[in-house]
């Protein structure tokens, strides 16, 4: 047999092991979620009995805890959002229920006139995750911080989207009912990573209703062919990569790992909160108190029914290139954009200077020092500054002089 011959028969080999693993892994984790779905609606099955020791209850409920650490007061809501957006043939998810569908919100008090400033998540994670920002953004703003449809204690609907299109439709109509629910116009819009993305998207389909966009480390600027990426080519070429590669298109999320784990699952998100927001942390590391609030809100956000976190595959292909890059619509921006980037951020801010160059409106890109893709985790006072420095006209007291304003000392303008 020729080496040719060999490598070939080696690579047809592992994405049969690939797929294989992938239709194991996800029968497990089916079947876990399965199980705790009946185990909840099972009273007499305390939670320490589960499998997967987890449901929406206890996410609110870890909620409730790691924002104990937030002195403003705030109000937490349920808003309805119906069961899909008017007019449309399909609903949240593919099913002729009329259910409604619910969207789990946070407001924080603010003083009287304050300008709206909503807060949305990046992917695998939920409002919470904003908790070291709430007292300092609400001294400024009227926040509201909201857990995407499918995330965190927002309802959870079976995701059967089919394209890139739908899936897109899922977050960017659940949102705008959710905006009308709440009776909201003229506010800003910060997001985050893919949080980014979706307000992105939002802002062009209903630019009439964003005064300005904050996009913090956003994913999916730019596609696989312009980021120039060989590497991912020749990686894909490889055992490994055929296997990773395989199991991102069978739509396998890390979230099925922590499900698969059952009750060993707590323990491995401690493993991960406590090294990233800890021993390497890029800026400030999190108290004791923190990292025992945050791994116990994390697990139960992830070990929940696996619902928005299955977009993955349609809007981003292996890589985290996005299918439909913003770039290709940034000649298209209608409203005034801040990028803010930790300076150890791997989403690449490139892309968003690229887009510049096609932007018709206001735009300015912010590098905040010691923070890395959770920059508003690792460095908050500076990720502060970034924000209030983006929204200097809506409270400065003379906006004409407001673009005059000196930018925060260690923040760097691109």
């Amino acid at each position: 047999m020729s080496i040719v011959q060999r490598r070939w028969s080696k690579l047809k080999l592992s994405r049969k092991l690939a797929s294989k693993m992938a239709e194991e892994i996800n029968s497990s984790a089916a079947a876990a979620t399965s199980t705790a779905a009946t185990a909840e609606r099972r009273s007499l099955w305390p939670s320490a009995l589960r499998w997967i020791p987890t449901s929406t209850k206890h996410i609110i409920a870890a909620e409730k805890r790691l924002l104990s650490v937030v002195k403003t007061p705030y109000e937490q809501e349920q808003i309805n959002i119906g069961s899909g957006p008017p007019g449309s043939k399909i609903r949240w998810f593919r099913s002729a229920s009329s259910e409604p569908r619910f969207i789990n919100t946070v407001t924080f008090d603010s003083k009287e006139g304050s300008p709206t400033l909503v807060m949305v998540h990046g992917y695998g994670a939920s409002q919470g995750f904003f908790f070291r920002n709430f007292d300092a953004l609400a001294n400024r703003f009227r926040v509201i911080a909201i857990d995407q449809l499918g995330w965190g204690g927002s309802s959870r609907p079976d995701f059967t989207c089919k394209s890139t299109e739908e899936t897109e439709a899922w977050f960017i109509d659940s949102f705008e009912e959710w905006r009308k629910s709440k009776n909201l116009s003229n506010f800003i819009l910060l997001g985050h990573s893919f949080g980014g993305y979706v307000a992105a998207k939002y802002a062009l389909k209903h630019p009439e209703h964003v005064q300005h966009l904050i996009l913090v480390g956003p994913a999916g600027f730019s596609s696989e062919t312009e980021q120039n990426s060989e590497w991912i080519t020749r990686f894909r070429a490889t055992w490994k990569g055929s296997i990773l590669n395989h199991l991102w298109e069978s739509n396998f999320t890390p979230q099925k790992i922590i499900r698969g784990l059952g009750p060993w699952g707590p323990d491995l998100v401690r493993k991960y909160t406590s090294s990233r927001f800890g021993s390497y942390s890029e800026g400030s590391v999190l108290t004791e108190n923190e990292s025992r609030l945050l791994t116990d809100y994390v697990y139960h956000t992830l070990a929940a029914k696996a619902s928005g976190e299955l977009c993955l595959k349609y809007i981003f292909s292996f890589g985290a290139f996005a299918r439909k890059p913003l770039l290709h619509c940034a000649s298209e921006w209608k409203v005034p954009t801040t990028f803010i980037y930790g300076f150890q951020d791997w989403m690449n801010y490139q892309g968003a200077q690229e887009a510049r160059k096609h932007m018709k409106v206001p735009c300015e890109i912010i590098r905040v020092p010691q923070g890395g893709h959770f920059v508003f985790i690792d460095n908050p006072s500076a990720f502060h500054s970034a924000v209030f420095y983006a929204c200097r006209k809506f409270y400065s007291h003379d906006r004409d002089t407001s673009s005059t304003l000196p930018l925060p000392e260690g923040l760097m303008l691109v």
